[in-house]
């Protein structure tokens, strides 16, 4: 080791939760290091290609195939366009970082300051009792230890901060928040939800709840309805650590970055039993490193954060922080689902401006507050899409003409789509895991991590009902030619990934209490998606930030109380 440092507190990660940990750890007083694996980026400086027209793209834009194949073989198969020539610098070398695959399974991972905070999808929903509730109601997974009145003021002390826009709706499973001015449906998106509410009264549609500002907001600049938002925004108009947790911290002069910092493991003291620092790999020079704290908050993302718990085995935790009991790297969790699309006429003489950074919602419908007689699935699903016209290239690959013919067609606004998505609860299982294949070495020679998860009976069950209730909703709607498409089929597409760390009442049961400390060691808090019990229908980025604040609000409060 050349180099041991105190610190207040130490947080490995600055995705969102890392981001969050910071600024809430650096304003309630503590002196923070902040750990990144990944390298610097700077907010606005970094966006190397946030304004790079389509015309000036590298290789005119296309997938260079070689590269992509030989060096992002994972990362360049993200659902949606999310890596592309202008972010690619921000995800993972697949080649140099790779992974044992039991059964297929995509992990999508970003290798730069700010983490994932870059590059999500934004949409931000607090989740209801029921959420809380269903573990328990149904016996798949173990009790939630937290209900929703207990995380309801942090999720609005989050959404207060970051800024979200939505519309409230008023619905008990669908809870509202503070929000901003909501987007604007398009004509299309209003025909549907009048048409959909109007057939089924337990239906609701709404414009997307997401972090993108309609007004300024806490000095950023609102959304200029590009979105291009996975490129990075100068104006700061969507939330991200770059843009706004970063700065909140830094401004406190409590806070110290170290990137380019692998986390080899957390270490234990066996007299106190409490974690007692960190010892990192310097990703450019391979020198080790350590570092001590009094609290430690773990927030790498979910695997991220498995692996370094899996890896940090000692006399007290042989086979990792937290894993008494085997339950550490198991019932892993995500969002399975299915698409919808079809053509819906009658709105020609209507358009919009811009590219908004959301769609529309559909809350969940199906065995709300007990299971429906027709459901052959438990738990349930939502719905994301959206209503839009074809593209001038869409246009050009559907047309026959040639010459003054094709530039007349692709001049004219293209025909009115609508899609819906499904957005699948994943029961909880024990055999869906990750662990760690000591015989495969990954990077800086620590073990690679092995998956071995699965989609199962329930989830395909619900995948067909889905379908069957997209199919009407847009039918019902006025679509034509409605052709369903497989969506998130393969787990880790979503990268909606949670559990492996789960919060619960028993040790036996889970390696977290209801404050994310890992039992056991009290001054060690685990806070991204790994503490997950279960997965509900909707975004989680918005309760790992809920539950982030909430254990920082309890860790300072022990800490200035000499109990870490």
């Amino acid at each position: 080791m050349s180099k041991t440092t105190q610190f207040d507190a130490i947080v490995i990660g600055s995705g969102i939760t890392g981001g969050w940990a910071a600024k809430e750890l650096t304003e309630k007083g503590l002196k923070v290091l902040m750990l990144e694996r990944g390298a610097l980026v700077e907010h606005q400086k970094g966006y190397v290609h946030e304004f790079t027209p389509p015309w000036q793209a590298p290789n005119d834009g296309l997938p260079e195939r070689e590269l992509y194949a030989r060096e992002y073989e994972i990362q360049s198969k993200i659902e949606r366009g999310a890596f592309s020539w202008a972010n690619r610098h921000y995800w993972i070398n697949d080649r140099e970082n790779p992974y044992e695959q039991i059964k297929p399974f995509r992990w999508h991972r970003t290798n730069v300051l700010g983490g994932r905070s870059l590059t999500w999808g934004r949409q931000s929903y607090r989740w209801g009792n029921d959420d809380f509730l269903a573990n328990a109601r149904d016996g798949h997974g173990n009790d939630w230890p937290i209900r929703y009145a207990d995380l309801a003021p942090w999720y609005t002390h989050v959404e207060k901060f970051i800024g979200v826009s939505g519309q409230p709706e008023g619905l008990e499973h669908f809870p509202d928040g503070h929000y901003l001015p909501p987007m604007e449906m398009t004509a299309l998106e209003r025909a549907l939800k009048q048409r959909i509410e109007g057939k089924w009264q337990d239906r609701r549609v709404t414009i997307g709840r997401v972090a993108n500002l309609t007004v300024p907001h806490n000095g950023r600049g609102q959304c200029q309805n590009r979105n291009i938002c996975n490129r990075g925004c100068s104006f700061g108009a969507y939330f991200s650590t770059l843009s706004s947790t970063l700065p909140a911290a830094q401004k406190t002069g409590r806070l110290t970055v170290r990137t380019d910092s692998v986390v080899e493991a957390i270490d234990v003291d066996p007299k106190t039993r409490k974690a007692s620092g960190v010892r990192v790999i310097d990703a450019k020079t391979g020198q080790r490193a350590s570092f001590k704290a009094r609290v430690i908050f773990l927030c790498a993302s979910t695997y991220g954060s498995l692996q370094v718990l899996l890896q940090s085995r000692s006399a007290l935790h042989p086979n990792g922080i937290g894993n008494h009991s085997d339950v550490l790297g198991r019932y892993l969790i995500d969002h399975h689902g299915v698409a919808a699309f079809g053509e819906i006429k009658g709105f020609e003489d209507r358009n919009y401006k811009g590219r908004r950074a959301t769609g529309i919602l559909v809350p969940r419908f199906r065995n709300v507050g007990g299971q429906d007689a027709d459901a052959d699935f438990t738990r349930g699903y939502g719905f994301q899409g959206g209503a839009m016209r074809d593209d001038w290239t869409n246009t050009a690959a559907l047309t026959d003409d040639f010459g003054a013919g094709m530039k007349h067609s692709i001049a004219r606004p293209g025909k009115w789509m609508a899609f819906l998505g499904a957005f699948g609860e994943q029961l909880p299982q024990a055999h869906n895991r990750v662990v760690l294949n000591e015989k495969k070495p990954g990077n800086y020679g620590l073990p690679q991590l092995s998956f071995d998860v699965a989609y199962g009976e329930n989830e395909r069950k619900m995948a067909v009902d889905a379908g069957k209730q997209a199919e009407q909703m847009l039918k019902a709607a006025g679509a034509e030619r409605v052709q369903l498409v497989p969506s998130r089929a393969l787990p880790g597409v979503s990268i909606h990934e949670m559990g492996g760390a789960r919060m619960g009442h028993n040790p036996a049961e889970s390696v977290l209490n209801g404050r994310n400390q890992v039992h056991g060691v009290p001054n060690l808090f685990v806070t991204d998606g790994s503490a997950m019990a279960s997965s509900g229908t909707v975004n989680p980025s918005l309760t790992y930030m809920a539950l982030t604040a909430r254990a920082v609000d309890f860790a300072v409060a022990e800490f200035k109380a000499g109990r870490l």
